[in-house]
C-alpha cells in the first residue's frame, strides 16, 4: 500500500491547518506516521485518496451504524437539500426526531437538540446545576466528555485529590468544581460526597468508550443512581457514543437505571452534526424559554441534520441489529484472542454491543489506571499492519472499534486474516 497522495496533502495542510488536522486524534501522534487523507466511503468501506480500500471500523467515531451512505439516508438528506440548507427557525423534523428519541429514553419526556456532544454535555451539566441549585460536578478518570473547560481536568492520586487542568488554556478556576472519582469504584463517589455538600451531580459514559471499551462493573450504574439521588444530586449518563449502539435506544436501559439527564450525539444525527439533552419534564422545564436555565444555538435542529437523524433511527428500528452486533463482536474477539494465542501475545479484549477494542496487556481492565498498562508500542504495531491489509482502526490504543450492519461475512473473513498478519508482526517486533 502508498500513502503518496496522503502524504502530499499532509505537507501542504500543514500551512493553513493546525497539524494538518481538525481534530487531534487524526494526526496519528498515537501510532506513528502521518494521518490519512480520505476520499469517499460506501457501505462497509471507506477509500484513501490514494485509492486505498478498507473495511471501516471507525466509522466517523460512531454515527455511520448503518453504513456508510446508506440509500434511506441518501434520499432523505436529497428531498432535505431541495428545501433549503438552514433557516433559523423551527421545522417539523425536528418535532419528528425529538418524539423517536424520547420514545427510545424511558424517563425522557423532553429533548434540546444541539450540535454536538460536547454542546450536549456542557448543556446537560449546566441544567443540573441550576435544578440543584448546587455548583460541583463529579467525573470518572479516563471518561471523555468533550473539550469544554470544565471537564478537561487530569486526577491525582488519592479518591479526594484536587482537580488540575489537563490542558493548557484551562485555567485552575475552570475546574475547581470538577472532582474526580474512579470509574467502577462507589467508594470514590461517596468519598467526595462526604467531603462536599454542593454537589449537584455525578456524570459518566454508561460504557466507556475514550480509555477503549470498559463495561461498569459491580451493578455500578444502580447503585451509582440511588446513592447519587439520596444525596439530593443527579445522574447525567452521556451516552453520546453508546446511545443506540447496543439496543434501540440507551445502554443505561440494559443496566436497570434510569438517568436523570441523558447525553447524545453520535448516532442520532446519521453523520451529521447533532447533539442532544433531554430529562424528565420536571428538569427540562429548567431550559429557556420554560425555564431560567438558558441555552442556544443558531444551528441547532439544522433541518439537514433532522433529516438525516429520523432516516438513521427509523431504518435501524427496522433493520434491529443488535442480535447479530453481539454475535459479530463476539466473533472478532474470537479472531483477536486466538491469533493472540497461537503468536504469544498478551491482549485483554472488552466489548459492548457494538463497540469493541483489544488491549496490549494481560490484565483485567475495568477502570483508565489498567487500561494504561497497555503496550501502546504493541499497538501502534497492530494498528499499521491491520492499515496495510485493509481494515481502518482507530489510531489509539484507547478508541473504541465501532460496528456497522453493512458488515459482510465476506469483510469478517477479512478482518480475520488482518488480524492474525497484525499478531504476526506484533509478535514480530
Amino acid at each position: 500500500m502508498e500513502f503518496k497522495k496522503s502524504q502530499e496533502l499532509y505537507n501542504k495542510g500543514l500551512e493553513n491547518l493546525v497539524g494538518s488536522v481538525n481534530s487531534p486524534v487524526r494526526a496519528f501522534a498515537s501510532v506513528g506516521g502521518n494521518p490519512l487523507f480520505i476520499k469517499k466511503a460506501k457501505g462497509s468501506k471507506i477509500t484513501d485518496v490514494d485509492g486505498n480500500s478498507y473495511i471501516d471500523l471507525v466509522l466517523s467515531y460512531g454515527p455511520m451504524i448503518l453504513g456508510h451512505r446508506h440509500k434511506k439516508v441518501q434520499k432523505a438528506i436529497t428531498k432535505a437539500l431541495k428545501n433549503g440548507y438552514s433557516f433559523g427557525a423551527s421545522t417539523k423534523n425536528e418535532i419528528k426526531l425529538a418524539k423517536i428519541v424520547c420514545d427510545a429514553f424511558p424517563g425522557m419526556d423532553k429533548v434540546r437538540f444541539v450540535n454536538s456532544g460536547t454542546e450536549a454535555v456542557l448543556s446537560g451539566i449546566r441544567l443540573a446545576r441550576a435544578f440543584t441549585g448546587k455548583d460541583k460536578i463529579i467525573k470518572f478518570s479516563g471518561c471523555y466528555h468533550g473539550h469544554q473547560d470544565a471537564l478537561l481536568v487530569a486526577a491525582g492520586s488519592g479518591l479526594a485529590t484536587l482537580s488540575l487542568p489537563g490542558s493548557k488554556g484551562v485555567p485552575e478556576g475552570a475546574v475547581k468544581n470538577t472532582l474526580i472519582a474512579n470509574y467502577n469504584d462507589l467508594d470514590s463517589v461517596k468519598a467526595h460526597f462526604e467531603a462536599h455538600d454542593d454537589i449537584a451531580g455525578v456524570i459518566l459514559e454508561p460504557v466507556a468508550g475514550n480509555m477503549g471499551v470498559v463495561t461498569p462493573t459491580n451493578n455500578l450504574l444502580k447503585e451509582l443512581k440511588e446513592y447519587v439521588n439520596a444525596k439530593g444530586a443527579l445522574l447525567i449518563v452521556d451516552e453520546v457514543m453508546t446511545g443506540f449502539r447496543s439496543k434501540f435506544g440507551g445502554a443505561q436501559e440494559l443496566f436497570d437505571v434510569e438517568a436523570d439527564i441523558t447525553c447524545l450525539g453520535k448516532v442520532i444525527g446519521g453523520g451529521f452534526p447533532v447533539g442532544a439533552y433531554g430529562a424528565r419534564n420536571e428538569i427540562m422545564e429548567m431550559v429557556a424559554p420554560l425555564g431560567g436555565m438558558y441555552q442556544a444555538g443558531t444551528l441547532s435542529g439544522n433541518p439537514i441534520a433532522m433529516a438525516a437523524g429520523i432516516s438513521t433511527l427509523t431504518t435501524l428500528n427496522k433493520q434491529n441489529p443488535y442480535e447479530r452486533f453481539n454475535e459479530v463482536a463476539a466473533t472478532i474477539e474470537t479472531y483477536l484472542i486466538e491469533a493472540a494465542r497461537e503468536h504469544g501475545v498478551e491482549i485483554t479484549v472488552n466489548r459492548f454491543g457494538s463497540m469493541i477494542n483489544p488491549f496490549f496487556t494481560s490484565k483485567t481492565v475495568t477502570n483508565f489506571e489498567e487500561a494504561q498498562s497497555s503496550d501502546t508500542q504493541k499497538f501502534a504495531t497492530f494498528f499499521w499492519e491491520m492499515m496495510h491489509n485493509g481494515v481502518f482502526l482507530p489510531p489509539s490504543q484507547f478508541e473504541a472499534w465501532f460496528l456497522s450492519s453493512a458488515l459482510s461475512e465476506k469483510d469478517l473473513e477479512k478482518i480475520k486474516k488482518a488480524i492474525n498478519a497484525a499478531m504476526e508482526k506484533v509478535a514480530a517486533s
